[in-house]
């Protein structure tokens, strides 16, 4: 099985979060993607988060109706703080995937600052990186592979068309204005968020 890891605060999930997975299923033929809400990731260990309950559930809305995607809450479950090499060894362990057939979903911006991360070293023998374009990021791909010695033969790029300007933050933002988010989230999601009165506060 060909098995995708797509890791994320999702405060909220959006409709940008969705169409990325959906456009590397599809170019990668992954067989299944997991969506990880993280729990503590050390880089965001000083923003506030929504609960952890609300985030895992408003994932599994957004995903219910796609038979390729799949909430793994093993962040959620496990005392951090929590490194990508760790999420993804569990995850290779608990579902029996080989190296080859293992792929980590992340940006190109942090493809970027991947030299900075716990053990980087270890995540791309763990694994494979699909990474998305995102505007305005070029990554120098030649200082990567000197700090991180064998990484561009790791690296899957995918392009995302059309490509969707969503961020949580911004949406969390309209949400306590008292603007509209339709269509920036799942339906499923919106009435959630309403129905809870999240994000209300976050200004």
């Amino acid at each position: 099985m060909k098995l995708g890891i797509f890791g994320g605060t999702f405060d909220p999930i959006h409709m940008g979060h969705l169409l990325i997975t959906e456009i590397v299923q599809e170019a990668l033929r992954l067989d299944r993607v997991l969506f990880v809400p993280a729990g503590n990731p050390p880089h965001k260990a000083d923003v506030k988060k929504t609960a952890a309950h609300h985030r895992r559930r408003m994932v599994e809305l957004a995903i219910e109706d796609n038979p390729c995607f799949e909430l793994c809450s093993i962040d959620l479950e496990r005392p951090g703080p929590h490194y990508s090499t760790d999420t993804v060894h569990l995850i290779q362990t608990q579902y029996n995937i080989p190296t080859e057939t293992c792929f980590f979903i992340i940006g190109s911006d942090s493809l970027t600052d991947l030299s900075t991360w716990h053990n980087p070293n270890k995540l791309i023998k763990l694994c494979r990186l699909a990474v998305v374009h995102r505007p305005g990021y070029r990554p120098d791909t030649e200082a990567l592979e000197k700090a991180i010695p064998g990484l561009t033969a790791r690296l899957d790029w995918v392009t995302i068309t059309p490509a969707l300007d969503l961020a949580s933050s911004a949406i969390r933002k309209r949400v306590a204005a008292g603007q509209s988010i339709r269509y920036q989230v799942p339906d499923q999601v919106r009435t959630y968020i309403k129905q809870h009165q999240l994000y209300r506060s976050s200004l």
